[in-house]
């Protein structure tokens, strides 16, 4: 029973987080430097799982009997997501390449802590992905199973920035590559799309 909504949090989770970004590149950076890399995984993995938490169980006990809102957040949540897989698509069409700057001085622990910490919470985005999309996701989900989506979601954060982090010797090279992030955004717009048709059903369930 908790596989497929931990399997649907994890897809959810990876989809999202997997993206030609800043704080991909530091993440990378650190790994390739070996610079606080343990330090810097941890950091941007927590934060992710805090927000996501807070968005779920958030959403969840806001939601609580407002059956109509929570049908509501879940068709634009479909939405969102029908959206974001046809950019990702698109972007398929368009590969771009994670660059990654070696240049400058090493920083000490507590500035790469800070950088990690600015690229994590000063992006918007990460709001709208984690505690809006993922929660809503997450709040559609049964009470007893809502911890199970959660544990997916945060466990391809810790996957992600710790690959990321610890093999970026070998990633950097593929992400280098316009054609592994074709594979990889044709694989994110199919996923966003199952994903979306899974919210759906939830959106028009019982009405």
């Amino acid at each position: 029973m908790f596989v497929a909504p931990t399997f649907q949090g994890f897809s959810l989770g990876l989809g999202l987080i997997i993206a030609i970004g800043a704080q991909n590149a530091f993440v990378l950076r650190q790994g390739l430097r070996r610079e606080y890399v343990g330090s810097v995984v941890l950091l941007c993995a927590i934060a992710d799982a805090l927000l996501i938490s807070a968005g779920v169980f958030g959403l969840a006990a806001a939601l609580g009997d407002l059956v109509w809102l929570a049908k509501g957040m879940a068709l634009a949540g479909a939405i969102f997501l029908a959206i974001y897989g046809w950019r990702a698509i698109s972007r398929a069409r368009t590969p771009g390449e994670l660059n990654v700057d070696q240049t400058g001085n090493s920083l000490s622990r507590g500035a790469a802590l800070l950088q990690a910490t600015a690229f994590t919470l000063l992006n918007p985005h990460v709001y709208l992905d984690t505690m809006l999309l993922v929660g809503t996701a997450g709040a559609q989900q049964p009470a007893a199973l809502q911890p199970w989506f959660v544990f997916g979601a945060c466990a391809a954060s810790f996957i992600w920035f710790a690959a990321l982090g610890f093999g970026a010797r070998w990633l950097a090279p593929l992400f280098a590559k316009p054609a592994a992030w074709q594979v990889l955004d044709g694989m994110i717009g199919v996923i966003m799309w199952v994903l979306a048709i899974v919210l759906l059903r939830h959106a028009f369930s019982s009405l």
